[in-house]
């Protein structure tokens, strides 16, 4: 069966103070790899790297989108092809991903239409009534797509009895499967990415990457799933909350393998916590330390990770093993902030990791967020205190943005019933603002605050811990800028400053060319400079 996998255009936001830029797509390339090794004659239309250098204005003056137009995509997709599978990762993607397979069921009305990914796990009903989607695979994708499209092949009909999916019935309405998937516990038996489907050096080459960039990048999963149930995450819905883990010697051959086909020498883990066992994170060290091509490269955990088990031991053998780089993710300083949004720290977990990594001159970054419901005063004051603490004690960087509900988490159904979210496009926007320096009303969600307070807030918190950074530690305000200007990467700030100019470059340079007499559509190429 001849399939073909879409990637979509990614939105940019010039305006966001974050380091968080698009990456490949990790998941489709599982995905991708699962159906060649069941038979499949596979193929990606993956619009970023087809076209990293074309931005199109999106929907908002700040926002535009990185890659193919939904028109050149569904220009690219072979007469010849059985079915199409179509992924999003973010629902703020939604408005581009809908008309991307509207454009699709248009020109080719008997295509079977596959979808996956965390934001139709999150709304698969709703995605199904708003675009002619035939299926929807609901989390761990792997063994839910190779049974949906062996199926089609196969001209199925009993779909009630696929488990962890949503379908049509005869009337074509959606209706979900009568049991749910069981998670995968040998993750050993999943194929590796096929990123040979995927242009990687074109996102190396960009800088579109994961995390810091270090030198040329390939992801890597070694584990899946949290056990934790924060309120604000999408995990307990997109992958329950089992936390299993690959081998350490088959996460190591992957690396080496990666090394040795690209070249590659900077793996950040994707993982929602890879660090969850101690026994697991050293075996995997000690497996890495046994390579002679150790030396060569760098791995990071640019995900907020948990703390509990990062001691000096640990801390060690991250560092002996080039592990340059990992992310707390504390959310709040207040515990009380924490133990409503189930979030599962105590500060005394987080300074011994904090103390670890800095006595072992690692890369740390924290992860704060303003705005939760229930924050008052005191949990903002809390949060600026601890800021200012893990600044004296040597964090690298701090990372704060504002609070936005992700669809079908707990404290979005809680909004949902409050009559505090309306599901509309511009809901959906909502996370791409968030990193904005000034919050909108329209995207506030705190009971206490106004958006203006909740802006000062943290403008205050990130001034404070900047400025206690720099005062203890002045080389680093040097050395930041230096690098900023030479478009080297060895911290989150520094990434956030190379990528907003080369956002602002992309963004001008689009809007212009778009403005030139006899432009026949909003769509444009430019060369993305990048530093």
């Amino acid at each position: 069966m001849k399939i073909q996998l879409v990637h979509p255009p990614v939105y940019l936001n010039v305006l966001a103070m974050t380091a968080l830029r698009p990456s490949i797509p990790l998941g489709l390339a599982y995905i991708a790899s699962t159906l060649r090794q069941s038979g499949h004659d596979v193929s990606v239309i993956d619009a970023v790297g087809l076209a990293p250098d074309q931005v199109t204005p999106g929907p908002r003056p700040q926002i535009s989108a990185l890659g193919l137009t939904p028109d050149e995509i569904v220009d690219r997709i072979d007469a010849d092809t059985d079915a199409i599978g179509v992924t999003n990762m973010w629902s703020f993607s939604w408005p581009i991903v809908r008309e991307i397979l509207q454009l699709i069921r248009a020109r080719f009305p008997a295509l079977p239409i596959v979808c996956g990914g965390e934001h139709f796990a999150g709304l698969p009903e709703w995605s199904m009534q708003q675009a002619p989607i035939d299926f929807i695979v609901l989390g761990e994708g792997e063994e839910g797509a190779a049974e949906v499209f062996q199926g089609i092949q196969d001209g199925r009909t009993d779909w009630a009895s696929c488990a962890g999916i949503w379908f049509r019935d005869q009337n074509g309405q959606p209706r979900k499967s009568d049991s749910a998937r069981a998670r995968r516990r040998n993750l050993d038996d999943i194929p590796w990415p096929a990123w040979d489907l995927f242009d990687v050096k074109a996102y190396d080459e960009r800088k579109l990457v994961t995390g810091i960039h270090y030198g040329m990048t390939v992801p890597i999963l070694a584990t899946r799933g949290c056990p934790y149930q924060c309120t604000y995450c999408s995990s307990p819905n997109m992958w329950t909350t089992r936390w299993y883990s690959r081998e350490p010697k088959d996460v190591v051959d992957e690396i080496q393998h990666w090394h040795e086909t690209y070249g590659a020498n900077n793996f950040p883990f994707q993982d929602l916590t890879a660090i969850l066992k101690k026994d697991w994170v050293i075996g995997f060290c000690s497996e890495l330390a046994s390579r002679p091509f150790v030396d060569k490269i760098r791995w990071q955990l640019p995900s907020g990770t948990r703390v509990e088990v990062i001691d000096d031991e640990v801390a060690m053998w991250l560092k002996r093993t080039n592990g340059v780089s990992l992310n707390y993710a504390p959310e709040s300083g207040s515990q009380e902030t924490r133990k409503r949004i189930k979030k599962m720290l105590k500060d005394e977990s987080l300074l011994r990791a904090v103390k670890a990594a800095v006595k072992h001159r690692l890369n740390v970054a924290t992860f704060f967020v303003a705005g939760f419901p229930e924050d008052t005063k005191d949990d903002l004051r809390k949060t600026v205190q601890l800021a200012r603490k893990l600044a004296f004690l040597g964090i690298t960087d701090m990372a704060f943005g504002f609070f936005f509900p992700i669809p079908n988490t707990q404290l979005y159904r809680e909004l949902l019933a409050e009559g505090r979210i309306e599901l509309t496009d511009d809901f959906l926007l909502t996370p791409i603002f968030a990193n904005e320096a000034k919050l909108s009303e329209a995207n506030n969600y705190s009971k206490h605050f106004t958006a203006a307070e909740l802006t000062r807030w943290r403008s205050w918190a990130l001034l404070n811990f900047y400025a206690v950074s720099f005062a203890t530690r002045p080389w680093r305000l040097v050395s930041t800028l230096w690098n900023s200007m030479m478009g080297k990467e060895s911290s989150k700030l520094e990434t956030y400053l190379i990528d907003v100019r080369r956002k602002i470059r992309v963004t001008l340079k689009g809007r212009k060319a778009t403005k030139k007499p006899g432009a026949s559509k909003p769509a444009s190429k430019v060369p993305a400079e990048v530093g």
